[in-house]
């Protein structure tokens, strides 16, 4: 290990058992649920997608965050690339060796020629499409595919979601020794409004399983590489523990705060955090996502991460204060939705709270708006 971004942890276990419940469940997908930054997505494509080709799937991975408003047409765009990716290889001689050869001759010497490869016509249909693909894919691979669909949810606010929703449904259950599917979720009330919804295509149809954070092995390979750099200083595990349950048990924000401890020598964990939370980077990061934002919105932000009931009587008080808002119960209502589909609310326990618990800090220490009386 040369440096701190070379540290990373690997689970093939976790991928096994997730693979032997796909395997006892044909038809039955899983729904893994956690918090954005915590690993999912690299889970998925170092130890679930290796373990896949493993047992002979071919996995498709399509993130559907980054493509809200067509998120079927993105699940099948991946099962085209893959496609393509099966039925002529990268590089030159890769696509000549997957085209059949015609000989000619040119000037008395033969020359082997073939016609460039064309994908056959799939059906226009979203839907259809999917069906096609997914059988194609299976039958080109000879075994069955893995659909890895991050961030779910989105399928849940696309325009025609229930269709979306039903027909992805029918594939996988049609077409289940054909295809098995993983999907990741970061709000846990849109992936139990997506899958617990009586009547919905989705009900009850997957597994929802609670994705596990990184243990203390992931602290204690910091805090042995934070030793080799500073043989006389150390980082106690339980500070570590602390700060990363702190943090919402984000490795990659975890190594970098280490990093910047290091730079510093400081070894105090709580110490570190409080200064990479208030370095200029970060706080210029913080007021760029908070311009992004509504004026009302960010006061509702403040209003949540200072522990006020945003619509007690008190909150919309202190909320007129912001010039023309003119707060009513519905409009903090429809701002906390609103906020919710942007990511930046989830539902906790005792109702809605700011997804990440840094940012949440850093909100309860700014000065609008007025605090609640």
């Amino acid at each position: 290990m040369t440096s701190f971004d070379a540290i990373e942890i690997r689970r093939p276990d976790i991928a096994s058992s997730y693979l032997a419940l796909l395997a006892a469940q044909p038809g039955r997908p899983l729904a893994l649920f956690a918090p954005r930054r915590v690993g999912k997505t690299h889970f998925l494509d170092h130890d679930l997608a290796p373990a896949a080709r493993a047992a002979g799937l071919l996995p498709v991975y399509a993130d559907l965050w980054l493509h809200k408003s067509a998120p079927l047409e993105a699940l099948n765009h991946a099962l085209e690339e893959a496609l393509d990716d099966l039925q002529v290889p990268a590089g030159r001689l890769g696509k000549m060796a997957q085209t059949p050869v015609q000989r000619v001759t040119v000037l008395g010497n033969s020359v082997d020629l073939g016609p460039t490869p064309a994908r056959r016509a799939l059906p226009e249909a979203p839907a259809l499409r999917l069906d096609a693909l997914v059988t194609r894919l299976a039958r080109q691979h000879k075994a069955a595919v893995l659909l890895m669909l991050d961030e779910v949810q989105t399928l849940g606010e696309a325009p025609d979601a229930a269709g979306l929703l039903a027909s992805l449904r029918a594939v996988l259950h049609k077409r289940r020794s054909e295809v098995s599917a993983v999907f990741t979720g970061s709000s846990q009330e849109g992936l139990a409004r997506l899958m617990n919804t009586a009547g919905a295509p989705m009900y009850q149809f997957a597994q929802m399983l609670d994705f596990p954070v990184l243990d203390d092995r992931y602290l204690r390979l910091l805090a042995n590489h934070f030793h080799k750099v500073h043989p006389t200083r150390k980082l106690e595990l339980a500070a570590l523990r602390e700060g990363f349950q702190r943090i919402g048990h984000k490795p990659g924000l975890m190594r970098d705060i280490i990093k910047a401890m290091s730079a510093e020598g400081i070894t105090d964990v709580q110490r570190g955090i409080t200064h990479y939370m208030q370095s200029p980077q970060q706080t210029a990061l913080w007021r760029a996502l908070l311009d992004s934002v509504e004026v009302f919105d960010q006061a509702v932000l403040t209003i949540i991460a200072r522990g006020q009931a945003p619509m007690s009587q008190a909150t919309l008080q202190a909320l007129a204060a912001i010039p023309g808002a003119r707060p009513t119960i519905a409009k903090v209502r429809a701002s906390i939705e609103k906020l919710k589909r942007q990511g930046l609310l989830t539902r906790g326990a005792t109702g809605s709270r700011i997804d990440d618990p840094l940012l949440a800090e850093f909100l309860a220490t700014q000065g609008t708006p007025p605090p609640a009386r």
